[in-house]
């Protein structure tokens, strides 16, 4: 495994801090280092000591496509000095993603047609997905709702009381899926008053999450967050989305380990991507890695072909080539299951190996 030089955290005045409502100290804490992301391709090359003559112009044109936001705790981990680092890949805009490529869209799900009701999406039969937010703490240049016209999709207290009425109404619904952006963008209080309200509905019997937070920004495991999670009756599942062993510090391992002490069952899903861990020995050190830190590998996601992104693509022959060589490497249990999601199915597609 590459050996990494940790990159000096400086301090910088911000004035653009998220309005994310009161908090305690170590809330404060974890949205200091949200609102310091770094939001401009000039001060993450400068950063890592890339040559601005070579990375900038291509990164100036993917910012104005979908911007650039890296929280500093994610920068430490990458490698000063080298273009190819698989952390910096993820979200370094380049020059390709102003090329457009036939067959690569904007909604690739599909989604908009699966809209309920203003930030409730139903695709499957038994669960929901509750868009809480648009934002996100980490812009990963592959996101398959980089188009995603979140504006459209913001929460009024009269679009909340839909939601839980729209739920109510359909018994067959056990499983509500927080989603975004990222749900753990936004702060305590407001995430405590929708467990309140979902718990409310009799037949919902889970809460499912899923994050990058813990990973990008392990502060964000704070005493408010758990405290609500140890309070609700709801089975809790937190899906985290890491691609590479190197995300995984020890930071985040305590961050694991806070949740799984609040009950919190753990899985993590990864997209395959090029020239990040499209290999099986990255991805077998991954499910390792992950397993030593007390999180099961669930779903490896076969690319999404969302406009702007075609650089990552790697081709569903190749990715199950991979997974049959994670097959001789790891036990069944750590191998994730390769799926593609098209739109309109009742589930995700597995993707045969074999």
């Amino acid at each position: 495994m590459i050996q990494r030089t940790p990159v000096r955290i400086e301090a910088r005045d911000t004035s653009h801090l998220s309005d994310h409502g009161t908090c305690t100290s170590e809330n404060q804490s974890w949205q200091t280092i949200l609102s310091r992301s770094i939001s401009n391709p000039e001060h993450l090359l400068e950063r890592l000591n890339l040559p601005a003559e070579r990375w900038l112009d291509g990164a100036r044109n993917g910012h104005e496509l979908f911007p650039i936001r890296v929280p500093e705790p994610f920068v430490q981990r990458m490698e000063p000095g080298n273009p190819n680092d698989p952390l910096l890949r993820q979200v370094l805009p380049v020059a390709d993603e102003s090329v457009e490529r036939s067959g690569f869209v904007r909604d690739p799900l599909e989604e908009n047609t699966a809209i309920q009701t203003t930030g409730l999406i139903r695709k499957y039969h038994s669960r929901a997905l509750l868009m809480v937010t648009g934002q996100c703490a980490i812009n990963c240049r592959y996101c398959f709702r980089r188009h995603f016209p979140y504006n459209d999709h913001k929460l009024s207290r009269e679009d909340r009381h839909q939601v839980i009425t729209t739920l109510s109404a359909s018994p067959e619904i056990n499983e509500v899926i927080l989603s975004g952006g990222d749900p753990l963008a936004v702060n305590d209080r407001l995430l405590a008053q929708w467990v309140e309200l979902l718990e409310a509905v009799p037949h919902l019997k889970r809460l499912r999450i899923h994050s990058r937070l813990p990973v990008v920004i392990p502060q964000r495991v704070c005493d408010d967050m758990l405290a609500w999670l140890n309070r609700t009756r709801l089975q809790k599942v937190l899906v985290v989305h890491v691609n590479h062993p190197a995300e995984i510090d020890q930071a985040t391992r305590d961050a694991f380990e806070r949740l799984k002490q609040a009950g919190v069952t753990l899985l993590n899903q990864s997209v395959i991507l090029k020239g990040v861990n499209d290999n099986a020995a990255t991805l077998s050190e991954l499910s390792e890695t992950l397993f030593d830190a007390g999180v099961l590998p669930y779903y490896l996601h076969a690319f999404d072909p969302v406009a702007g992104a075609h650089h990552f693509d790697v081709s569903d022959t190749d990715a199950a080539s991979l997974v049959r060589q994670l097959l001789k490497r790891l036990p069944g249990f750590l191998v994730p299951k390769l799926v593609r999601e098209v739109p309109g199915e009742a589930s995700k597609t597995p993707v045969p190996a074999f």
